[in-house]
């Protein structure tokens, strides 16, 4: 949730643009110069964003194979911007001065706001109340907003008994802090909300087609239960209940904040890495390798950037152009099973596809002539000749 002043701080006017993303919101303690207080909402907007979360902001990220630190598939990190977007634009049409966010002032979200804040409405002020001594004095900790919370009547879904933070969206849930700030404290009974425990995975899998053009899902068939999907929410809706029905997209690590500390997150993205998997599979399966392999050098950058709240950048604008570009072919149709947890790719195909399938059989020579493998030994064992020589004489 992010909230837009439409005066100084000391005046209680306020816009709530709640986004709809799947966004789970919370209650906004005003800081202000009379201390704490609450203001009073005189406008809720609520945009509808969810079909552009997909297009302009998932979509890119399966092209780019977005992953941070080879795990994470930012689904945080992607909303981020996104809102960042949305509240401007409000903050622009109601004139606001201010726009605020409920950030903490250790995390990434705080960055991700502002950078988003500042990139889109240079002359925008921003509110953080946690990083505001007259609020993280009153609140140190989440035990003072537990209690300040029941006595205001303010109903949270974080409780004692719960004693963790969840952030969703239509990508994923992330989970955090509370007895999860221990790295070794494995994930209670009953904290995952979007996929079942493996255990409870039926014991019969389902088999999709998903194709691909130019990179990005346009439609997802279940051979097993006979249902397709075309429209990109739609997708990717559909994706997630079958990635949560099947277990899939649980992982549970420890990163690297962009603050300088590390921190322990769980994480449930079942629509998404199904489709990072497929995707992987059509662009390994319709790209050149030497192209893919600068491609995997800027995939690398990208997620770096999205993490960092670098959407809006020139690097990061940049970055996703080439990757678009490196996505013309990336087109093909990758069939894969859902079961336990795992997602199996079974085949592919694509009219666009660099396999050639006479050329690499051992049954057929094709256009190719084998004694040419000699040379390409020779030229490339030159180097590693070289370097036993510098050994042997650095040994004697």
């Amino acid at each position: 949730m992010a909230d837009g002043l439409t005066g100084p701080v000391s005046q209680s006017s306020v816009v709530n643009p709640t986004l709809s993303m799947g966004v789970i919101t919370s209650y906004i303690i005003v800081v202000g110069s009379q201390g704490l207080y609450y203001a009073m909402l005189n406008q809720m907007v609520i945009p509808d964003l969810r079909d552009e979360f997909v297009t302009d902001f998932i979509w890119p990220a399966i092209q780019g194979n977005a992953m941070y630190e080879d795990r994470y598939l930012l689904g945080t990190a992607l909303a981020r911007p996104l809102i960042a977007k949305a509240m401007v634009k409000v903050a622009i049409e109601e004139g606001a001065q201010y726009v605020a966010h409920g950030a903490t002032g250790k995390g990434n979200d705080q960055i991700r706001f502002e950078l988003g804040a500042y990139a889109l409405k240079p002359d925008i002020k921003v509110i953080s109340p946690w990083r505001m001594p007259e609020f993280f004095k009153r609140f140190p900790g989440r035990n003072e907003l537990f209690t300040y919370a029941e006595e205001k009547g303010i109903p949270l879904p974080v409780t004692p008994k719960t004693p963790w933070s969840m952030d969703a969206n239509l990508m994923h849930i992330s989970y955090e802090s509370g007895v999860l700030e221990n790295p070794d404290h494995h994930a209670p009974p009953g904290l995952y909300n979007m996929t079942v425990d493996p255990e409870q995975a039926p014991e019969q899998a389902d088999v999709i087609e998903l194709e691909f053009k130019k990179g990005c899902a346009v439609r997802v068939t279940n051979t097993t239960a006979g249902v397709t999907k075309t429209n990109p929410l739609e997708v990717f809706v559909y994706l997630n209940e079958l990635g949560g029905k099947h277990s899939i997209g649980r992982v549970d690590l420890v990163e690297n904040r962009s603050i300088g500390m590390k921190s322990r997150g769980i994480y449930e993205t079942p629509g998404g890495t199904i489709l990072i998997e497929a995707h992987t599979d059509i662009e390994i399966f319709t790209m050149d390798r030497e192209m893919r392999r600068i491609k995997r050098d800027l995939d690398l950058q990208f997620g770096d950037q999205i993490y960092k709240g670098f959407w809006f950048s020139p690097e990061c604008e940049f970055t996703r152009k080439c990757i678009a570009l490196s996505q013309e072919c990336v087109e093909g149709v990758v069939t894969v099973k859902l079961y336990k947890g795992r997602v199996y790719i079974l085949g592919r195909r694509s009219e666009l596809s660099l396999y050639n399938e006479e050329l690499v059989s051992m049954n057929v020579q094709g256009d190719y002539e084998p004694t040419d493998a000699g040379g390409f030994i020779k030229i490339n064992s030159l180097r590693l000749k070289e370097y036993a020589r510098l050994r042997k004489e650095q040994q004697n």
